[in-house]
């Protein structure tokens, strides 16, 4: 069973480019200084009269009392049509929001041509919040042709006019070298101006940034200072982040009690990492007394979710039958692990095709996922798949291209390897 060091590579290593890489790509009002009717504006018959009398402001401003409910009852109909009528005089805010219930489907049909044109023509007003959501128009494709340079033009825009959600979008370009050149240091500069605004995303982003120098000098201990702030935010995957930095000691004094503490936060949000991570320790007794029904429990919330290490764990519960024998299962849930690339499933299911465990024996099946295995390093599916060019097994016999595979094996450590090449009369 892989226990909790795998998950790190997972959370955090690959996290830069997955789960940082992940775009928070929602909404411009969760990251900017909203705009809502002031006392003076909204007191009774004022903005209304002042609207009617074609006041572009008072429009607007009238149409977020109608959107939110502020001394009106909430019309999202007349919000529009406010709304609509300031985007129709040219002001900058109007339009942006006349877009955004383009975007969201407020008070009319969704249509994100519509979108985009009013997001558009309060952009290049320099409207930060339509910059904000122009980029992400282009990032996704929505109402306008993906295009990475124009979406990281206008987060660009936006960020420089101090917009936290388009500063850490920016930082994850950069991160990603997505519409710019792949630049972690700049990166690190856009993550730290968003979170230093309370930003959690980009709280979680630097936190990695630091865990693993990349971008700015390694610092554990301010990693998880910036983990920490945004996993007390609520943030589920800087929870489990965290988690994991107290399973493992990474910045902070080693405690697995506190990591299931934080371990679970994120499962009461369904992070299907930190129910893998829940499962491990049930499992093996990490920070909570063991117990294996739980530990089930949590690796098939996980594997509900798709995630390949708990599909793996199941796979292997199934095959040493820790609740029972079950092979054909085994190869279910190593076969779904293994179709996501986790390497350690693909040998497991090529082992189980090799052995007919729970499927029929195919030796070429076998070669097809050892292979996968062995192009991922994983050293047993190198020798396995060496051995198989060896002896010609469901492969065409090629002694050179075995030696070969068995050869990288050997390089890793692996003792069976190293004994083959011996005995093949090859130096280890």
């Amino acid at each position: 069973m892989t226990g909790l060091r795998g998950l790190v590579l997972t959370a955090l290593v690959v996290g830069l480019v997955g789960q940082i890489a992940c775009k928070d790509n929602t909404t411009a009002t969760t990251n900017t200084k909203t705009v809502s009717p002031s006392p003076q504006a909204s007191s009774g018959d004022s903005l209304r009269k002042s609207a009617e009398q074609g006041d572009a402001e008072s429009q607007h401003l009238l149409g977020v009392c109608y959107e939110v409910g502020v001394n009106v009852e909430r019309d999202p109909d007349q919000a529009v049509a406010w709304y609509r009528k300031s985007a129709e005089q040219g002001y900058a805010k109007g339009q942006y929001k006349l877009g955004y219930c383009y975007k969201t489907g407020t008070g009319v049909k969704p249509y994100r041509d519509a979108a985009v044109k009013w997001f558009r023509r309060a952009a290049e007003q320099g409207q930060a919040d339509a910059q904000y959501e122009l980029g992400v128009c282009y990032d996704n494709g929505e109402g306008v042709e993906k295009d990475p340079t124009q979406a990281a033009h206008w987060y660009r825009k936006a960020a420089e006019q101090g917009i936290a959600g388009a500063q850490n979008t920016l930082g994850i370009s950069y991160v990603n070298g997505e519409g710019v050149e792949k630049d972690p240091s700049h990166a690190v500069k856009w993550f730290r101006k968003a979170a230093e605004q309370g930003n959690a995303s980009a709280q979680k982003n630097l936190g990695v940034c630091y865990v693993h120098g990349m971008g700015v000098e390694k610092n554990p201990v301010e990693g998880v200072k910036w983990l920490r702030k945004a996993a007390e935010q609520g943030l589920e995957n800087a929870q489990f982040m965290l988690g994991f930095c107290y399973m493992d000691g990474i910045g902070v004094e080693k405690d697995p009690a506190e990591a299931v503490r934080w371990y679970s936060m994120a499962e009461k949000q369904r992070n299907a990492e930190a129910q893998c991570a829940l499962g491990s320790c049930y499992e093996n007794g990490t920070g909570v007394e063991k117990d294996l029904s739980k530990a089930v429990f949590y690796y098939r919330l996980s594997a509900g979710q798709g995630n390949a290490e708990a599909q793996y764990n199941l796979g292997v519960w199934c095959y040493k039958g820790v609740e029972y024998k079950d092979y054909p299962g085994a190869v279910r849930w190593f076969r779904l692990a293994a179709e996501q690339g986790f390497a350690k499933a693909q040998n497991n299911l090529g082992d189980c095709y090799e052995n007919g465990i729970g499927v029929e024996k195919d030796a070429a099946q076998a070669v097809m996922w050892y292979r996968k295995a062995a192009e991922q390093g994983l050293a047993m599916a190198q020798f396995s798949l060496g051995s198989f060019y060896n002896g010609g097994v469901g492969v065409e016999k090629n002694p050179v291209e075995g030696v070969k595979w068995i050869r990288k094996a050997a390089e890793q450590g692996f003792e069976p390897a190293k004994e083959a090449l011996r005995k093949l009369g090859e130096k280890p």
